[in-house]
């Protein structure tokens, strides 16, 4: 079997000493001599990438939850991904190779994604893995790909504050979302804002973003709650809501704790036009789960929405629906990790290698038409130029432009582009360490 050359660190077992523990007994796509040498304390030679690239096929890895409280989000993720392998592959694949998916199930855990990921890299040999949803998943996962020097494309909007050599963030950084959705919602002269989301590390630090945006820019915070993933009582909140004052709501709810939000908002009397509720997390299929009757009229703020009208999008859509049935909307989580799989297929190609360094070396200027316009990489920070929308949802099920940015915007994941962002994170003390 021929290895790539991707040399994994020695010190692997002290980077990984939280999920080791986890994924004991996993197994190993390596030789008995790699896994002594990366369970080592350092004074051994580092094992290399089990990677197969001999052979016709070439293994790629998914990692996405297909149960749990999360499931509703990213099956749809996992299934644009397949489409995505399926069309490359009818078009010769990748380098001649054909890509043969291995799937796994992150449970709408952590720790699992931790576990699933060790196994894809270390077991199953895969050149890229392509998944998780929660930012609590991706820094589970994200020590596993840099101890092992494997790559992980992650398709989610997420909270900034972070850059891996070994992520490429196909979502928007926190300048391409939540500073568009809060620069909206100054125009439209909301200026009281109620927060609430799932008490996990994306919505803490995006409200971050949000309390420090407010303070600089004549806005208040009147509220601000959390509640556990998959958690379906929303009464206090709510009533907590209606007392407050606020004339908006910034929403970082995941999964399926959103439905019950959302029904609770509106058998409270409350609506959309005089005290409207912009989400971070709510996309196409989420609406149809929550009942457009409940939200109707709500805000969200993406890059890409399944009724926007270029070429690329019409097509994508119409193959999407075709492939999984017409009653199936399309999304910005699983339309950003479509491309994502594409996006390594050029860096790839650019590379003509499948190494890991080769390709992070090619992935600078890196460009896409995707379903959401033209997208492009940028190698320094791994993250993507890309534009940003702000939408409303219509009762056909849809979300629908109401406001777009001039075009691609370059991605600022520490927000060092804005004065009022100077008291958050700094690039030096990454928030996952």
């Amino acid at each position: 079997m021929a290895k790539l050359g991707m040399m994994r660190p020695v010190a692997a077992a002290m980077v990984l000493a939280a999920v080791v523990a986890l994924t004991s007994g996993c197994g190993w796509g390596r030789t008995v001599a790699d896994r002594k040498a990366m369970e080592s304390d350092g004074s051994g030679t580092p094992a290399q990438s089990c990677v197969d690239t001999s052979a016709k096929s070439i293994a790629i890895g998914f990692v996405n939850s297909l149960s749990g409280t999360m499931a509703l989000s990213e099956k749809t993720v996992s299934d644009s991904l397949h489409m995505a392998v399926d069309e490359i592959n009818a078009k010769g694949g990748v380098l001649g190779k054909k890509l043969e998916v291995v799937q796994q199930d992150g449970k709408s855990e952590p720790a699992v994604f931790a576990e699933k990921a060790k196994t894809l890299i270390e077991k199953n040999c895969v050149a890229a893995v392509f998944g998780g949803w929660t930012s609590a998943s991706r820094k589970a996962m994200k020590p596993v790909f840099e101890a092992d020097d494997a790559l992980l494309f992650y398709p989610l909007q997420y909270e900034g504050m972070e850059a891996s050599p070994n992520i490429f963030y196909t979502g928007a950084a926190p300048n391409q979302q939540i500073v568009p959705a809060l620069d909206y919602l100054k125009e439209q002269g909301r200026r009281r804002l109620f927060l609430v989301g799932s008490d996990y590390v994306f919505p803490q630090t995006a409200n971050r973003i949000v309390r420090a945006y407010a303070k600089h820019n004549g806005m208040q915070i009147v509220g601000e709650e959390y509640t556990p993933m998959g958690a379906t009582d929303f009464s206090t909140i709510v009533n907590k809501l209606k007392a407050s004052g606020a004339d908006a709501v910034v929403n970082t709810l995941n999964g399926d704790s959103n439905v019950a939000f959302f029904k609770e908002y509106k058998a409270s009397g409350l609506q959309a036009d005089s005290l409207p509720v912009i989400s971070m997390s709510i996309a196409e299929e989420e609406v149809a789960s929550i009942g457009p009757d409940n939200v109707k009229g709500q805000l969200t703020a993406w890059n890409y929405y399944q009724t926007l009208g270029d070429g690329e999008n019409r097509t994508f859509v119409k193959d999407f629906k075709a492939r999984y049935g017409h009653d199936r909307p399309t999304s910005d989580p699983m339309e950003s990790a479509y491309t994502s799989v594409y996006l390594w297929k050029e860096m790839v190609e650019k590379a003509k290698s499948f190494a890991v360094d080769d390709v992070k070396r090619a992935a600078g200027g890196i460009t896409f038409d995707a379903p959401e316009g033209t997208v492009t990489v940028d190698g320094e920070s791994h993250h993507i130029y890309k534009t940003s929308y702000i939408g409303q949802i219509g009762d056909d099920r849809l979300i629908h432009t109401v406001w777009k940015s001039d075009g691609p915007i370059k991605p600022d994941p520490y927000l060092k582009a804005y004065a009022w962002a100077g008291s958050l994170q700094s690039p030096g003390s990454d928030s996952s360490k």
